[in-house]
């Protein structure tokens, strides 16, 4: 195995970001992080928006600059594109594909229309990535506190002979030197960040959630304990795995509550669960999901909406909006404002 290769500010040319005109496609949640971020470290940043929405409404609230996407893509010498990924190909087909000349540099912070080729850059253009590995929210709340979140670098073609050095300063712009980044590439970025979400970050936890809170539920118990037990203190469990590994989390926890993981564990997450993900994991490497996530999209999301709505329905978001409402935690500095960012 390869040695791990951390960059940090130390390593990188902070000042080559600057020399630089960065169009920020969206304001979203990274568009956000970001971008204020990139005008925080005194970079020139624009910003490409819908004049009039929403987000062009919210970017103007932080005195950022707004103008069409296709004015923004004319100035620019990066673009960075941080619209949602299905509709990043029909945008960049109409509005920034005929705007682009040779040398520029076409960023994403995840390469999903890349790798699967719905968006197919020409030729004499450098294409780049710098995905932080945290929501945009918590990119701007640890720059914010003087920190950073980490960031993978990639380089899908490198015209200039600099993309490698453009993206690290980039990223250290926005905080990621700060805390550490990784070079990897757009193929790996993209199906493992996939499978991290369905696998295990959204769809398997979420999953795992919800299933374990209607078993205590449907055998009898509180349903105000069994978000206690099953949902609210998974953070803690989590803070202890981020911040020392499985080890530390053992550690700290009871031997109880760590012979019950060690011996019961491996029967809930079992051989025919490792299959299923081998399954999710091939339905990502051969496009499958991919295909079926843009079909999904385009035939006006029917399927999507209605899983959502279940999701939204569940009784443990009642009972956990019922509790975190009434107690004094989780309700103050909050790092989302629907509002504003």
């Amino acid at each position: 195995m390869e040695s791990l290769k951390i960059y940090l500010d130390k390593d990188i040319n902070q000042e080559l970001i600057k020399s630089k005109k960065i169009a920020i496609i969206g304001f979203g949640s990274q568009g956000y992080g970001q971008g204020v971020n990139l005008k925080d470290s005194g970079c020139d940043v624009i910003f490409g928006l819908r004049q009039g929405g929403a987000s062009d409404i919210k970017a103007k609230d932080y005195g950022l600059t707004t103008m069409p996407i296709s004015e923004a893509v004319k100035q620019a010498d990066i673009v960075q594109i941080l619209i949602p990924d299905e509709v990043q190909a029909k945008v960049y087909q109409e509005e920034i594909e005929p705007y682009l000349r040779d040398g520029q540099y076409l960023m994403f912070s995840h390469g999903f229309n890349i790798h699967y080729g719905f968006i197919k850059p020409p030729k004499g253009v450098n294409v780049i990535m710098v995905a932080p590995k945290a929501p945009g929210h918590t990119v701007r709340s640890e720059y914010k506190a003087g920190r950073g979140v980490p960031s993978l670098i990639a380089v899908y073609s490198d015209v200039s002979g600099d993309a490698k050095d453009v993206a690290l300063s980039y990223a250290a712009a926005i905080g990621s030197g700060r805390t550490g980044i990784i070079e990897t590439t757009f193929r790996e970025e993209t199906e493992t960040d996939l499978f991290g979400e369905q696998a295990v970050l959204c769809g398997g936890c979420s999953a795992l959630i919800k299933t374990a809170f209607e078993t205590l539920v449907e055998a009898g118990y509180s349903p105000y304990m069994a978000y206690f037990e099953v949902c609210h203190e998974l953070k803690l469990i989590v803070d202890l795995i981020y911040e020392g590994g499985i080890e530390d989390m053992h550690y700290s926890v009871s031997n109880n509550a760590e012979y019950g993981d060690l011996t019961r564990g491996g029967k809930l997450i079992n051989a025919n669960v490792k299959a299923e993900m081998k399954k999710i994991l091939e339905d990502i490497q051969n496009g499958k999901y991919a295909n079926e996530f843009m079909e999904e999209m385009k035939s006006g999301g029917e399927r999507f909406t209605k899983l959502r709505a279940e999701s939204k329905g569940h009784l443990i978001e009642k009972i956990g909006s019922e509790i975190r409402s009434s107690f004094n935690w989780n309700n103050e500095n909050k790092l989302i404002d629907k509002t504003r960012n």
